[in-house]
């Protein structure tokens, strides 16, 4: 009988061990991956020379802030607006990666407006200057594009004609706000390195960083997603959104990225359902492809852009 009720409350205590121990890893990988703060494995050394220019050249340029509401849970969101030198109708909205920054994609801002576009470059919900305490994966800051986008025309007026463009997670942004409904001034698509869904890039991570398989992990950090960022990941799909979507699109990928592989830029443009163009650039790793090839991709999306937004 003791024995029995040994065994009883062993086995309980293993049970409770296993619930705190994988609730405790739930809440650790929730904040390692959700909530905005520094993470280790983004650390990206010394600022280049060609990002400390293009920071300044930010910093100096004729600029405005815009600010508006976001889509969902009213949140104030954050933006700046770079009008093109000489008076223009086109305007790139441009959405940051993972853990950046509107200003992060000064090298971005500035090739766009060297080809004569103006920029709307916005902080995501929790990042720079935006409200918010948790990441979207572009998920929940899709419906935040969509309403930039109705600002621009609102602000510029209705002959305006709008391109989206992102790197990183913004590309993963810019193909779901493709996806929904958008007002017609929205012309094309360009997407840098995005990947094919919230739930594969996670997965992903979890085993390069972690060594550890989608069970039980990932399905418990999706389960506190739900209740504390209030989104489910696994809806973030951009095949989904693609394949809804009317927009030509043109895909970047570098051939050596090891951070959202490159075998999902494939995935994405098998599921693209409009005009599209795709451009794997030898010897890029991940968000490297202008750096890697400045003028050829500067060419390359100044060619896209002049047969979608005339």
């Amino acid at each position: 009988m003791k024995k029995r009720r040994w065994l009883k409350w062993s086995l309980i205590s293993v049970v409770v061990l296993i619930v705190v121990a994988l609730f405790g890893a739930t809440m650790y990988m929730y904040q390692y991956a959700f909530v905005p703060g520094q993470k280790s494995f983004l650390n990206g050394g010394k600022p280049t020379k060609v990002y400390q220019d293009n920071q300044r050249w930010l910093k100096n340029v004729k600029q405005s802030k815009w600010h508006q509401q976001s889509a969902t849970d009213d949140l104030k969101l954050a933006a700046i607006y770079v009008p093109a030198t000489k008076p223009t109708n086109k305007t790139i909205l441009v959405a940051h990666g993972y853990m950046g920054k509107k200003e992060d994609m000064a090298r971005y801002i500035h090739m766009y407006h060297d080809l004569g576009y103006n920029v709307l470059a916005p902080d995501d919900r929790a990042a720079g200057e935006s409200e918010g305490d948790a990441i979207g994966y572009g998920w929940t800051d899709r419906l935040d594009y969509v309403k930039w986008t109705q600002k621009i025309v609102a602000t510029n007026g209705q002959d305006s004609q709008i391109a989206l463009f992102g790197v990183s997670m913004g590309g993963a942004t810019v193909m779901f706000t493709a996806g929904e409904k958008l007002p017609k001034q929205v012309k094309a698509v360009i997407e840098d390195c995005g990947y094919n869904s919230i739930a594969d890039e996670l997965a992903y991570q979890l085993n390069d960083l972690f060594g550890l398989p989608k069970f039980p992990l990932f399905y418990t950090t999706n389960w506190m997603a739900r209740v504390r960022a209030g989104y489910n990941f696994n809806d973030g799909d951009t095949a989904k959104s693609l394949a809804k979507s009317k927009l030509p699109i043109f895909m970047i990928h570098g051939d050596q990225d090891k951070f959202v592989p490159t075998k999902m830029v494939y995935t994405n443009y098998k599921a693209a359902n409009a005009p599209k163009q795709l451009w794997v650039v030898p010897g890029a790793a991940h968000g490297e492809a202008l750096a890697t090839d400045p003028t050829t991709y500067r060419n390359k999306v100044a060619q896209f852009l002049n047969e979608y937004l005339q």
